[in-house]
């Protein structure tokens, strides 16, 4: 069993503020980590700062900022901030995200994307450091920028990576990189692409999960979470370049602007393959799989249908010895 064992934070289904009894008991379950994500619900920073009180001795990840909604100094700042208050507990992840985020609901330009995480990833290993940035880079400039509160400890910066180009860049200038709707068995075709740039780099994978659930009920969860998010462009060239055909009549017809037969188009077996469901022991069994084939720090990130108890699947897909 992998030696980290992360969950995706804020819990859905319980106010924030009523998370922090579940969130308190964590590390006596056995997780070692809380990861949180931004898109349309909550910001990536603050559950993460409650958490810092709450669960003292967890790591503390985001995964990921967009790159694009905040300007480089405030996303420094923001990182600094939490690294402050949680020294040495936390590792800063950073993306593109997607067109939809960023262009549709930020209305910011979605330009030259490679790009604007390399050069976010170089500034901020300056800025972080305290030193005082004059620069112009491909994508933005910075003239004249220093950190006024420099952590003692600079989090590891990882990369939200996808495609080679990426994911060797993950490996290549950050700590790491963050892996998200992805098969156990992809993780052998993605991790190389890091590790070929340098030894010791950090593979965080997000993982779909419903514990619990019959598969007819999970099929259907992870059936409409994958046409959400496997027609957005990015991912969708993801699984292309994955060689995941099956998804083909499923592209097809949401290209037809029919949604309910892009629905109805993905298969049983590649739900099964994207979202970890069924016991919670097998699940377990499954994200130990992802472990084996190259990741080092997985995040759970339950799916269960509406009205399950948050803090009861945070207890079933504790790690066990």
């Amino acid at each position: 069993m992998t030696s980290r064992w992360g969950m995706t934070v804020p819990l859905e289904g319980v106010p924030l503020l009523d998370q922090r009894a579940i969130i308190e008991r964590m590390a006596d379950q056995g997780y070692t980590d809380l990861w949180s994500a931004e898109a349309a619900a909550t910001d990536a920073f603050t559950p993460l700062a409650l958490a810092s009180v709450w669960a003292p001795g967890l790591r503390l990840g985001t995964a990921i900022v967009p790159a694009y909604t905040r300007g480089p100094a405030t996303l420094a700042m923001s990182a600094a901030t939490l690294a402050a208050a949680a020294p040495g507990r936390f590792a800063l992840g950073i993306g593109t995200s997607s067109n939809i985020i960023v262009e549709r609901w930020n209305a910011i330009p979605f330009t030259e994307p490679y790009k604007k995480v390399r050069d976010t990833v170089r500034f901020l290993r300056e800025a972080l450091s305290g030193a005082r940035v004059e620069a112009d880079y491909d994508t933005f400039s910075v003239q004249g920028f220093t950190l006024g509160a420099v952590p003692a400890q600079v989090p590891p910066i990882l990369v939200a990576a996808l495609r080679p180009g990426m994911l060797r860049l993950a490996g290549r200038e950050a700590d790491g990189a963050v892996v998200n709707w992805l098969s156990a068995e992809d993780v052998r075709t993605v991790v190389p692409y890091v590790h070929g740039q340098g030894e010791g780099k950090e593979v965080v994978a997000r993982i779909f999960v419903a514990p619990g659930a019959d598969p007819e009920t999970a099929r259907g969860i992870g059936r409409r979470a994958i046409s959400a998010y496997l027609n957005v462009p990015v991912y969708r060239a993801f699984h292309e370049w994955l060689g995941r055909e099956e998804l083909a009549p499923m592209w097809r017809a949401w290209d037809a602007g029919d949604r309910k037969g892009a629905l109805a188009a993905v298969p049983d077996r590649v739900v099964d393959e994207l979202v970890v469901h069924g016991p919670a022991e097998y699940c377990r069994e499954r994200v130990a799989a992802y472990v084996e084939n190259g990741v080092t720090t997985p995040v759970l990130a339950p799916i269960g249908p509406p009205g399950e108890d948050p803090a009861e699947v945070v207890r079933a897909l504790a790690p066990r010895d």
